[in-house]
């Protein structure tokens, strides 16, 4: 099969075949007849497992290590445990950083649905300049308080 058919048949673009190819996690055959790329089912087989692994958050990086461990004859579950541990750590700690400016975001809401627009030529925006992030705000009062 071709990369638009094996593109279709998995629900993605050309244009991820493609990428998957050019980074050697798919290996398709050159045809002898018009030297075009052929996909086999292990490389369809392959391109499921990529697509499993990229929605569970794994990188290429990882996921070219998992199949190098597979291929070189051993079990790749622990490593691929290691490593989906890791990625859970780093998103743990996005998810905080995200939740933290949402309540930013909150906060500068709360803020200026009693601010006035300002029309002072020097600032770029008073209700930007103005923002007083009350988490960081507090944080800085603590750290004063204690020197």
């Amino acid at each position: 099969m071709y990369v638009k058919q094996l593109a279709k048949l998995m629900n993605v673009t050309a244009d991820t075949v493609r990428h998957y190819t050019r980074v050697g996690l798919l290996n398709p055959v050159r045809s002898a007849e018009n030297g075009y790329q052929e996909y086999t089912k292990q490389d369809q087989q392959r391109l499921k497992f990529i697509i499993s692994a990229r929605q569970l958050g794994f990188s290429l990086k990882d996921i070219q290590q998992i199949v190098d461990e597979s291929e070189q004859g051993n079990c790749p579950c622990p490593l691929t445990r290691k490593l989906i541990a890791k990625r859970l750590e780093e998103t743990e700690v996005l998810f905080q950083e995200t939740l933290k400016l949402r309540n930013r975001m909150h906060a500068a809401i709360t803020q200026w649905e009693t601010s006035v627009d300002g029309a002072n030529a020097s600032d770029v925006c008073s209700l930007i300049e103005s923002f007083v992030d009350p988490i960081n705000d507090s944080v800085n009062k603590e750290q004063r308080n204690d020197d």
